[in-house]
């Protein structure tokens, strides 16, 4: 039998559109399973979502959690000479700071050499001392022979001992200029050596005067700034420091000096950072009502349009709804605040919260410790955020419910693609089977074609030798 290369060919017949209409009518055997998959995809979708807005929930639980949110204080003083920051610790209040000294680390200098880099012509050890009595601390610089001004400076300071040393020209001569690493009489400089010719150069002692500022004695050494402490009041105490960074003078408070004051001094405040407290609260809030308005949109029905949403009816989505549902009921009998209404955070009719703002600023003004028991329990353990967190755990964390409804759609999606592939290759097997047998059939009525033409052209013939 001869092989038809295009349908139709050979018998005349629309044998190509007919196999057109069988393979469009076997693939609607793929719409109901292409139709599942998109439903599964779009709930999918739906519970990344959900997902990103009760994850989003969860963070605004951290600062609720953490007792420090509730203790929070800010400072402000006046003028610029002393700036100031707080911690949880500080006491609320006005306090006023002055300041009458600030403290110095002490400088000495050298005589002066005509060459830094030329040999001093000394040998021996020099020992520097820090400060004084047991609380010193020494180290020794060797020099030998041939070592000038430059090697002595690049010697003490490898020594990393409290001391830099540096070299300065002033104009005729270069000197040797020591510091003290750190501010105040501690840090005070004596240099000593066995040597002489070195003890002469650059020996000295420091000794703390009664007005608290160093004074040098000895060698050709010169003290050109004194160590010295910072000196400063608080609401009329004195108060020492070895550092103009003046720390715990008040309970939480850092002090930082940069200038002396008049004998006024300049005024500091202390107050709660009910700013920061209010922000905590109202961003759960948000964050709350967020999810409410996914979850409304995602269990949806619009009469209208017969359209609803992608979770409408799905277990996992109500066992969610009841469960954050139920978490916030959160009571705590123990406390003085033991409900979000009694701090003014109120349920409203359509589900989400809303913030009496006049209420709120009344708890945390007048007891923000019952405000933080209520939100981060008893040193940090218990309270309202630990619970709504574990609820949270339940629902967002490994093996939780969101990710047991989406593997089982991942599952089914991957079974709804073997079944497609399945009913694709079925498919496209029968359309072979169909193109097989048309192929035959129009090669068949093309054969009969010709013979009835053949057989039409013989009778004819036939008949005109007998008419």
């Amino acid at each position: 039998m001869s092989t038809i290369s295009s349908l139709g060919i050979g018998s005349g017949l629309d044998l190509s559109g007919l196999l057109d209409d069988l393979e469009d009518a076997e693939n609607e055997k793929l719409t109901p399973i292409t139709e599942q998959q998109t439903s599964y995809k779009t709930k999918l979708s739906a519970f990344g979502t959900l997902e990103s807005t009760l994850s989003s929930l969860r963070d605004s639980l951290e600062a609720l959690s953490d007792p420090d949110t509730f203790t929070a204080v800010t400072s402000s003083i006046t003028g610029s000479a002393v700036t100031v920051s707080s911690s949880g610790e500080a006491v609320a209040g006005r306090y006023q700071v002055a300041v009458s000294q600030l403290a110095q680390a002490q400088t000495v200098a050298s005589a002066g050499y005509d060459d830094k880099d030329a040999t001093l012509g000394m040998s021996g050890t020099l020992t520097f001392s820090v400060g004084s009595g047991a609380d010193a601390s020494t180290f020794d610089v060797d020099v030998a022979d041939g070592d000038s001004l430059s090697d002595l400076r690049d010697a003490i300071n490898a020594q990393k001992g409290g001391v830099t040393a540096t070299i300065v020209n002033d104009g005729t001569s270069s000197r040797l200029v020591l510091s003290s690493s750190e501010t105040g009489t501690d840090a005070a400089m004596s240099v000593s050596s066995s040597d002489t010719s070195l003890n002469d150069a650059f020996g000295f002692s420091s000794t703390i005067g009664d007005d608290g500022k160093s004074t040098v004695t000895g060698s050709a050494m010169t003290q050109t700034v004194a160590a010295q402490n910072a000196q400063l009041t608080v609401n009329g105490i004195d108060i020492t420091s070895q550092s103009n960074t003046v720390e715990e003078s008040l309970q939480g408070v850092t002090l930082t000096l940069t200038d002396v004051t008049d004998d006024s001094g300049e005024t500091l405040t202390v107050e709660k950072d009910t700013d920061s407290m209010t922000s905590a609260v109202q961003a759960f809030v948000d964050a709350y009502n967020s999810y409410v308005s996914t979850a409304d949109s995602l269990t949806s029905y619009d009469a209208d349009a017969d359209t609803a949403g992608a979770l409408l009816g799905n277990s996992t989505m109500r066992n969610i709804e009841s469960k954050l549902r139920s978490a916030m009921s959160y009571s705590d009998s123990d406390g003085v605040y033991g409900m979000l209404s009694n701090l003014g955070i109120e349920l409203q009719l359509d589900g989400t919260l809303e913030v009496d703002d006049d209420k709120l600023s009344s708890a945390l003004d007048e007891n923000s410790d019952a405000v933080s028991q209520f939100f981060a329990g008893v040193d940090g353990e218990g309270g309202f955020a630990s619970s709504l967190d574990d609820t949270m755990g339940i629902i967002l964390d490994d093996d939780g419910l969101l990710q047991s409804a989406t593997d089982g759609i991942d599952s089914t999606l991957d079974s709804l693609a073997d079944r497609y592939s399945r009913m694709q290759d079925s498919i496209d097997a029968t359309i072979a089977r169909y193109r097989s047998q048309f192929a035959d059939l129009d090669s068949l009525v093309s054969q009969m074609n010709s013979t009835s033409d053949y057989l039409t052209q013989q009778f004819d013939a036939l008949s005109a030798q007998t008419s």
